[in-house]
């Protein structure tokens, strides 16, 4: 008798490197999802940089009204007290500038008028602004009597 070699039928390979295909779709899900998260820490850090110099002006403002209602409040006392040359002025925008980005190119505006409201605008600009972005602004107005 007669040994004969016994070899298997090979199948044709119909599904060869499926689950090489579905790894690296499972990979790439993972790195859009990842990207994803990265994006939206970005924009987070982002805004809390945003709502801190928003929250710094607000600050400021309210501490130069405070400085008005400690004062002499007559009309013409704070209309010289804070027009661009005084002592006072210079000191409040020194605190500004040291608090807030980008005030040096566009220095904060204090307008007092005949009756007595008080409106004070304060520009900044973010660190991260690109070149020839506008200043954000916060405009508070009160009335000084």
């Amino acid at each position: 008798m007669e040994l004969q070699s016994f070899s298997p039928k090979r199948r044709p390979a119909s599904q060869s490197g499926v689950m090489l295909i579905e790894v690296m779709i499972a990979i790439l899900i993972f790195a859009l999802g990842v990207l994803g998260i990265v994006s939206l820490q970005a924009a987070s850090v982002s805004q809390i940089s945003d709502a801190k110099y928003r929250s710094d002006a607000s600050f400021l403002a309210n501490q130069l009204f405070a400085t008005m209602w400690v004062g002499d409040r007559k009309v013409a006392t704070l209309q010289n007290n804070f027009n661009t040359n005084n002592p006072a002025y210079v000191t409040w925008k020194n605190k500004v500038t040291g608090s807030l980005p980008g005030v040096a190119s566009k220095a904060p505006d204090v307008v007092v008028s005949n009756d007595g409201i008080v409106t004070v605008t304060i520009y900044w600009l973010p660190p991260s602004a690109p070149a020839g972005t506008e200043h954000n602004k916060y405009v508070a107005v009160a009335q000084i009597k």
